[in-house]
């Protein structure tokens, strides 16, 4: 099966899990909280950091668009929550320049055709195809013409929809993520052997993306499931009001998670062969001395 490079990483079976912390819109629209989260995710050793582009005109209905929301701020109109909490130049040219100060390699899920267009100007290594525009085809075509490597998350999908999908993105740079798009997912809707499913039956490499309380799924996605990319949204804190704030790890969890999927590794690398390691020699003379 063949791997996808990602900047400067290979991504596939047989290599290290490429684990991405999802800021998404957790950053509030606010650029200094947004630099505090990949300090975050470099800290605890993350391989990238993962934004959300929308044009909110195009993601707010005309009826919906005064319908008052609960926000971080207080009740705000739909449309002007939307369009507080989304980045555009000035911001992203900042985060550019944060990330490659940093180390560490950014990218986003583009919501819509012009997010494309706005997000092709900083080069990204890859594109995220978000579980909810996996089915909008414009958008597939769209993030496709970029020929860039593709991760694509199927929550809400079912396999025929996920086939109508990789019938356009099919390529040795599509990877596909597991996923079920419940905040938070419980414990009987993870599924995780269909990471397995959908590696036999599309033969891409496939990871995990997780939106579960604590980090057990997603250890085990790596260690029995063999998920090459895990993916989880990271906060700063969970209490706060916002779509994604409560089903995200805050920054001790995403240390544990990157410890845990390391640790993981190196467990599932050991050897098949029954053998008495040099370390029992001790324990032999002492037990059966």
């Amino acid at each position: 099966m063949h791997t996808v490079r990602v900047g400067n990483r290979e991504v596939g079976e047989g290599k290290p899990c490429f684990i991405i912390a999802e800021i998404g819109i957790n950053h509030d629209g606010d650029v200094d909280v947004a630099k505090r989260l990949i300090d975050v995710a470099v800290s605890a050793g993350c391989d990238a950091v993962k934004f959300q582009k929308r044009t909110p005109d195009l993601h707010v209905a005309p009826d919906k668009r005064d319908v008052l929301r609960d926000t971080p701020w207080g009740e705000m109109r739909t449309i002007d929550y939307r369009e507080r909490i989304e980045f555009g130049h000035a911001e992203y040219d900042d985060i550019n320049e944060y990330c490659l100060q940093r180390g560490i390699l950014w990218f986003a899920s583009p919501w819509d055709v012009p997010s494309v267009d706005f997000l092709e100007q900083y080069n990204p290594p890859c594109y995220k195809i978000a579980s909810a525009g996996m089915v909008n085809k414009a958008l597939r075509c769209a993030v496709w013409a970029a020929r860039r490597p593709v991760i694509m998350s199927t929550g809400m999908a079912t396999l025929a929809d996920i086939d109508e999908a990789y019938d356009d993105l099919a390529s040795d740079r599509l990877t596909l993520l597991h996923c079920t798009s419940n905040y938070p997912t419980t414990d009987d809707e993870i599924d995780l052997p269909v990471i397995e499913t959908l590696r036999q039956r599309y033969r891409v490499p496939v990871g995990y993306s997780g939106h579960e309380v604590g980090l057990l799924p997603s250890v085990l996605s790596v260690a029995a499931w063999r998920a090459c990319i895990v993916e989880r949204h990271v906060t700063l804190d969970r209490g706060r009001k916002g779509s994604d704030h409560g089903a995200s790890i805050e920054p001790h969890g995403l240390h544990l998670l990157v410890r845990d999927i390391r640790r993981a590794e190196r467990l599932r690398e050991g050897g098949w062969n029954k053998r008495v390691h040099a370390s029992e020699a001790a324990q032999i003379k002492r037990l059966r001395g």
